[in-house]
């Protein structure tokens, strides 16, 4: 482990380390007196930043970690989840408008203005509860996995070592430093994993020889019914609720087009994210495959578990260590640091816009704008704290990371989609049903994760068993449509929002001043734009579905 990098590989990661300090001292220096600096980075960015940065956000130490072990042991179903670019096209085109002319900070915000004060503080909770058993925690156990197959640390001291260096220039600089600094760190994760892609089908003898190689049921983007973990009608539906909660609700993501100067860039920020999403199912996912190659072949070697069987989690790092020629270890090495570091800075960043505007500042109305920004950086840390002390709990839910991570996301995920999607697209909705529909969806939410972690501890056979062991899946889409329901009937039953409550935040309610302003933001190179993406993404469905490669 000690010699894996060399004196070159040091120069890219020292290079990398003080290119990410310098542009984190620039943004230190700017002003982050008002909220709306150090919060939104006083809303004046642009598309290239604003995508750079939605993808940083999102592609993180999880997927270099988890997206390529999912692969090696279970193909290329997960995918699915790395082809959400359609979604974020949706983000771009329907809820942008929205989001932009209501000039919020945060998402709960939105659902105070559309429904009422019950459901921002209530999804305010939910949010960094989610940030703390998935984002936060995750982030951290991968991050600190990578520094000990690179590196030899140890994993607390790893762990120790990402949260503090990362919180520093989050921290100081808020969403300006982690915008600009994740900008950068796409660029160089992208690069790295695209190399270490093009060295892997070297070493397997090229693209057909791979897809020759593998098992076509590993190939199989739609698997059976009869899969025990991943059906492909739960898959297909599940994955799209899943990826609307987190893609058009989710502060950390959303906050990146709320900090645009307008909203043609907001939207085409989200056009150049989506593009850019194309890119992880490649250059993460087709390396998990590799990795599986070389392992049953004997020629690559992972760690085993604690019973015995391989770690697929340390595919990657392993994958890293065999193939890539000294020198190139550190551009790798540099894109690493980039996931780990621009993955966790959008959460400390979210988790502290989240309790300060939605929780601090509605407990103490009349706060300077030094204060909310000085409670924003001590917020960051306690959720981070928390983060690592749920590490130990999270082997009980899923074995996989990546896996844990989606299954977590299905529970808590559903309710939430829901009222945003109907919110808009229905005006009838009032806050009652929205408040409803959240408060049970997440009861039942928590109780499923609650009772999956203890279902060694529960009678075979018994109803908690039972629903204890519901696919995730499935469970998902049952929420899901539960949800909707609770949330249709109790909004029937109660009396209706007013015309003046709704004006511009919902289709039926938008003003033809605020809809000819939306359509003049955006033109027919969008439009196309935005119709390659979802020519490509259907194109790798059929490729990687018992129609193509996989029959």
């Amino acid at each position: 482990m000690k010699d894996f990098l060399g004196p070159i590989d040091w120069v890219f990661v020292i290079l990398y380390l003080l290119v990410i300090a310098g542009i984190s001292i620039w943004s230190i220096r700017k002003s982050k007196e008002s909220a709306s600096d150090y919060f939104l980075a006083n809303r004046n960015l642009g598309w290239w930043v604003i995508g750079a940065s939605i993808l940083a956000s999102n592609v993180g130490s999880e997927h270099i970690v988890g997206l390529a072990g999912s692969a090696a042991k279970s193909g290329t179903v997960l995918g699915h989840y790395e082809l959400h670019s359609y979604i974020v096209l949706i983000l771009g085109w329907v809820f942008v408008p929205f989001y932009m002319r209501s000039m919020v900070y945060t998402m709960p915000e939105f659902l105070e203005r559309r429904f009422n004060p019950q459901t921002r503080r209530l999804l305010s909770i939910i949010q960094l509860l989610s940030y703390v058993i998935t984002k936060a925690s995750v982030t951290i156990f991968a991050g600190a996995l990578v520094f000990n197959q690179f590196l030899g640390v140890d994993f607390w001291t790893g762990a120790i070592i990402l949260v503090v260096v990362t919180g520093v220039y989050t921290i100081m600089g808020g969403l300006h430093a982690v915008m600009y600094t994740e900008a950068i760190q796409a660029i160089v994760l992208l690069l790295g994993s695209a190399v270490l892609l093009v060295f892997g089908l070297r070493e397997v003898g090229g693209w057909d020889n791979l897809m020759a190689s593998v098992p076509k049921e590993k190939l199989n983007m739609f698997p059976p019914l009869s899969d025990p973990e991943f059906p492909w009608l739960g898959i297909l539906i599940a994955s799209p609720i899943v990826g609307l909660w987190y893609w058009c609700t989710d502060q950390h993501i959303v906050q990146r087009c709320l900090a645009a100067r307008d909203e043609r860039q907001a939207r085409r920020g989200t056009i150049f994210a989506a593009f850019l999403k194309l890119l992880p199912f490649f250059i993460f996912l087709i390396p998990g495959l590799i990795a599986y190659k070389m392992y049953s072949e004997g020629n690559l070697t992972l760690p085993v578990t604690e019973n015995g069987a391989p770690d697929f989690n340390a595919a990657f790092p392993a994958l890293v260590m065999k193939i890539m020629p000294l020198g190139l270890r550190g551009l790798l090495a540099g894109g690493l640091l980039a996931a780990l570091m621009s993955s966790l800075a959008s959460v400390y960043n979210a988790c502290s816009t989240l309790y300060t505007m939605d929780i601090y500042q509605k407990q103490k109305p009349h706060a300077t704008e030094k204060e909310l920004v000085r409670v924003g950086r001590i917020a960051t840390g306690v959720v981070v704290i928390l983060g690592m002390a749920w590490i130990p709990l999270m082997g009980k839910i899923s074995d996989g990371l990546y896996n844990y991570l989606q299954s977590v996301q299905s529970y808590l995920a559903p309710p939430i989609a829901a009222v945003f999607l109907l919110g808009v697209f229905f005006k009838r909705l009032n806050g009652k049903g929205a408040y409803a529909a959240m408060v049970i969806g997440f009861i039942l939410g928590i109780l499923k994760l609650t009772l999956q972690m203890l279902q060694d501890k529960l009678e075979v056979g018994s109803f908690l068993h039972d629903f204890a062991t519901i696919n995730f899946l499935y469970f998902c889409i049952y929420l899901f449509v539960f949800s909707i329901i609770v949330m249709v009937v109790v909004s029937l039953s109660t009396p209706k929002p007013s015309e003046e409550q709704i004006r511009g935040l919902t289709f039926a309610t938008t003003v033809a001043e605020d809809r000819a302003a939306s359509r003049a933001s955006w033109n027919k190179l969008d439009v196309i734009l935005s119709l390659i993406v979802v020519a490509i993404i259907v194109s790798i469905f059929i490729y990687f579905s018992p129609l193509g490669i996989a029959k």
